[in-house]
């Protein structure tokens, strides 16, 4: 079963970005697992799906949205689904919470810089010192050739 639109309104990313509920696809299926007849006769499982590029937010955001986002998106269209839930209106809830984290985590600004060090004098001087002590145990194991 397919529906499209607002079985709960906009998707709210952060205060500042929303997806719109028309948007947002939402597909209902049969879960799987155990659960006997709830599970073989409900379509509790969630799928719920958004086409990135037809958002209407800022380009530097979406294209950093894309570009972090491009392992999962199909054909530009992120999808998440939900299961954990017996009944379809938990599975909803859990499916929009998943998707608003994903766009979250994919439109933040990235963070600062990694400042890039070097091993101290004293961590030097112990990894050479290790080196030393292990060449001399193999050494030591070593047969006499005459």
């Amino acid at each position: 079963m397919t529906a499209q639109g607002p079985p709960f309104g906009d998707l709210l990313v952060s205060p500042s970005l929303r997806v719109p509920a028309k948007a947002l696809r939402w597909n209902f299926s049969r879960s799987s697992g155990p659960g006997g007849q709830g599970v073989n006769t409900a379509d509790s499982r969630v799928e719920l799906s958004v086409h990135i590029p037809s958002l209407s937010w800022p380009g530097h955001v979406l294209a950093a949205g894309m570009e972090r986002l491009s392992g999962r998106l199909v054909d530009g269209t992120l999808t998440v689904s939900a299961s954990e839930h017996r009944q379809q209106i938990g599975n909803r809830e859990a499916a929009r919470i998943r998707m608003a984290g994903l766009l979250r985590a994919a439109v933040a600004p990235p963070g600062p810089e990694r400042r890039p060090t070097r091993p101290s004098v004293g961590a030097r001087q112990r990894r050479l010192d290790t080196k030393r002590r292990r060449s001399q145990i193999k050494r030591g194991r070593r047969q006499a050739t005459d």
